[in-house]
């Protein structure tokens, strides 16, 4: 039912009013970039301003027959506002226009009925829908009334408008029941990747910044990636093996918009909980855009919304390819921690240096120990190169394994500790320049 869409686009009248009142306004010309992802044909471009918005029908009277006149001369079925419209405004519009009337909440939702692809997805996007329908139910048949003397005429004793509700409620119900079941899942998931100590990284950022790009240029997947708002709405894992650190899971998740509907903050509360919970977020950002700050802003109300604005965050500006001169660096604070990295996903450049910056931001304090291993430390010797942090290598006359490895102190530690070695009695890490090593068994 909620999944159903035509194949080909539908002639749309767009209507975008300027209220003075209001300091946070909605972008005219991401209105039309999100009307052409929801397969709309913009027939006309329809502004205006007002002091406030009228309360019948949003708009004034002039600018109603205004709009009127655009749906009969371009044969429009549809009406689409840049704006939140209560329930009766979206029922006065038309019965005045005669046409399908949607506003901006209804518009992004749809958006993300064509896109929901896995039955979690799908789940989410009809509790979003049902929980912004079951305000703007309308009564299309009159049969079933209240009851009535006579043969025949005893009805069921509710009207439409209150069995439709009901079975809402019932709908609504049940789909949380399943969210809830997705969400042990997910908890599941993430209880097994902390017992196996894998870190999670988790990819934010405004709709269309290039997340799903750069995560299968970081992960080698094939996760659905495309110049248009909410391309992604599933989330994906995958683990990723970083140099001098070792494997960590990446998550790709569903971009964000300004003013995103609450009642999708609600519904995605399972699968933004993957970014809630991460060890470190990747904001991903369009270098491109040239209000890229705005946007960032709006990300970190939305990351504010869900409880993870105090995640540790590292920045990544993305799409440098589009910037004239613009070579891939790391920017670091004043402690030398990376904050922001400059990539194209598109092309690859700057990926070695996200890397690493994740690996430095994972690992906190990093070391670089020379470490002489025996034969019989074989396991250690695997365990070190499964995690890339080895350099290099040589064997002597002996024997014996010279390694030069790079990782984070603590995770050296406990790999040494797990390996039975007892730290104070068999060894002290020396990672000063010219220091004597570390012998690992020998006498």
């Amino acid at each position: 039912m909620f999944f159903e869409r035509p194949e080909t686009g539908e002639v749309a009248i767009l209507v975008h009013i300027t209220i003075d009142s209001d300091c946070d306004q909605e972008d005219p010309q991401e209105f039309e970039e999100l009307v052409l992802s929801a397969g709309g044909d913009p027939a006309e471009f329809i502004t205006g301003s007002r002091k406030q918005p009228a309360p019948n029908y949003f708009v004034g009277t002039g600018k109603l027959q205004e709009i009127a006149d655009a749906v009969a001369y371009h044969d429009a079925q549809l009406v689409i506002f840049n704006h939140t419209l209560s329930p009766s405004q979206e029922r006065n519009l038309e019965g005045h226009l005669k046409c399908r009337v949607l506003d901006r909440t209804g518009l992004i939702l749809d958006i993300f009925a064509q896109r929901a692809r896995s039955h979690e997805g799908k789940l989410q996007v009809e509790l979003a829908q049902l929980q912004h329908m079951r305000t703007r139910l309308k009564r299309g048949w009159t049969h079933l009334d209240r009851q009535k003397g006579g043969i025949g005429l005893r009805g069921a004793g509710e009207t439409q408008l209150e069995l439709d509700q009901r079975m809402i409620r019932q709908r609504i119900k049940a789909i949380n029941k399943g969210l809830e079941r997705v969400r042990a899942q997910r908890n599941q998931g993430r209880r097994s990747r902390q017992r196996a100590e894998l870190p999670t990284v988790s990819l934010v950022g405004y709709t269309n910044a290039g997340k799903s790009t750069l995560f299968n240029r970081l992960t080698s997947a094939n996760t659905y990636a495309a110049d248009q708002l909410f391309a992604t709405l599933d989330s994906t894992l995958r683990a990723v093996n970083i140099p001098a650190f070792g494997k960590a899971v990446f998550a790709d998740t569903v971009g964000f918009i300004s003013h995103l509907p609450h009642q999708l903050v609600e519904a995605f509360r399972a699968t933004l909980e993957e970014t809630s919970e991460a060890d470190l977020l990747l904001h991903v950002v369009d270098a491109a855009n040239e209000a890229h700050d705005q946007l960032i802003h709006e990300v970190d109300n939305v990351l504010e919304e869900i409880g993870a604005l105090e995640a540790p965050t590292l920045q990544v500006f993305n799409k440098i390819d589009l910037l004239d001169d613009r070579p891939a660096t790391i920017d670091r604070d004043a402690q030398g921690r990376p904050w922001r990295v400059w990539v194209s996903a598109q092309n690859g450049e700057g990926i070695d240096l996200l890397l690493s910056a994740v690996g430095e931001l994972l690992a906190g304090e990093l070391v670089q120990q020379d470490l002489v291993l025996q034969p019989a430390h074989a396991r250690l010797r695997s365990r070190l190169y499964a995690r890339g942090a080895v350099q290099h290598e040589a064997v002597d006359e002996q024997g014996l394994y010279h390694l030069k490895v790079k990782l984070a102190r603590s995770n050296l530690m406990r790999i040494l500790d797990e390996e039975g070695l007892q730290r104070d009695a068999d060894y002290q890490l020396d990672d000063s320049a010219g220091g004597p090593g570390l012998a690992v068994g020998l006498p």
